[in-house]
C-alpha cells in the first residue's frame, strides 16, 4: 500500500499509559502546520489535524508530509520518540 493512504496516528499517552503533559501539544504542532483562510478563521491542514479516536486526544498525520515537508515530518517523529509517545499506523 502507498505512503498517501497511510496516517501515522499519535495518541496523547506515552507507552507507558500516562497522560502526556503539556495538554496542548497536539493543538500546537496542528497549529504550526495550519492557516488562515479567507474567513480570518484558523484551518487545520489536512496533513495534520487534532482528533479524538476512542476517547484519546490523538495527533493524525497524514504521511504525504514527508514529500511535502520532510522538515516538519522529522520534527513531528523526534518528538514522539523523544517523548515516548504511542503510534501506530492507519492505512485503512
Amino acid at each position: 500500500m502507498s505512503n498517501q493512504a497511510c496516517k501515522l496516528v499519535i495518541e496523547g499517552v506515552s507507552e507507558d499509559g500516562k497522560k502526556f503533559r503539556p495538554s496542548d501539544w497536539i493543538e500546537r504542532i496542528s497549529t504550526s502546520l495550519a492557516t488562515f483562510g479567507p474567513d480570518h478563521r484558523l484551518h487545520y491542514s489536512k496533513i495534520a489535524q487534532p482528533r479524538v479516536i476512542n476517547g484519546e486526544k490523538c495527533l493524525v498525520v497524514d504521511k504525504s508530509l514527508t514529500e511535502k515537508d520532510p522538515a516538519a515530518y522529522e520534527y513531528i517523529l523526534n518528538f514522539v520518540r523523544m517523548n515516548k509517545l504511542r503510534v501506530y499506523e492507519d492505512c485503512a
